[in-house]
């Protein structure tokens, strides 16, 4: 699951034409990690509407800012002491099982509901950045 932004390799290739690489990737990078907390927000937020232990919602990691494939990303991902990371895709897309366990997709709704937000925060972040 993604969320895309149009426009972006534009703005950038504007940006990187009057600043230089150094300071496009520093702008990039913080208003990737402000939209990543934004989204952080969100997602916490749908899984303590099934919580148990709280785990899945600790072991909930920002990375760091990376080139994947050439283009800036940030991953948000599970990674902690409990493994939860083995369980979150189970619980968002459920099992033969189990096919609508309580969390079935939480973390398309948080895309959905916080892909407004999202923008709002990159575009601030651009903005302070400059």
């Amino acid at each position: 699951m993604s969320v895309k932004i149009t426009g972006v390799k534009e703005m950038l290739q504007a940006l990187d034409n009057r600043f230089g690489d150094k300071a496009v990737k520093r702008i990039s990078d913080q208003a990737l990690k402000a939209g990543a907390q934004v989204f952080v927000r969100e997602l916490k937020q749908q899984f303590q509407n099934f919580k148990d232990t709280g785990a899945s919602i600790d072991e909930i990691t920002i990375s760091e800012p990376m080139l994947i494939g050439g283009v800036r990303t940030i991953k948000v991902h599970w990674r902690g002491p409990k493994g939860r990371y083995r369980i979150i895709h189970l619980n968002e897309w459920g099992t033969v099982k189990n096919p609508n366990p309580k969390g079935k997709g939480a973390i398309a709704r948080a895309l959905r509901n916080a892909e407004k937000a999202y923008r709002l925060a990159v575009l601030e972040a651009v903005r302070r950045g400059l």
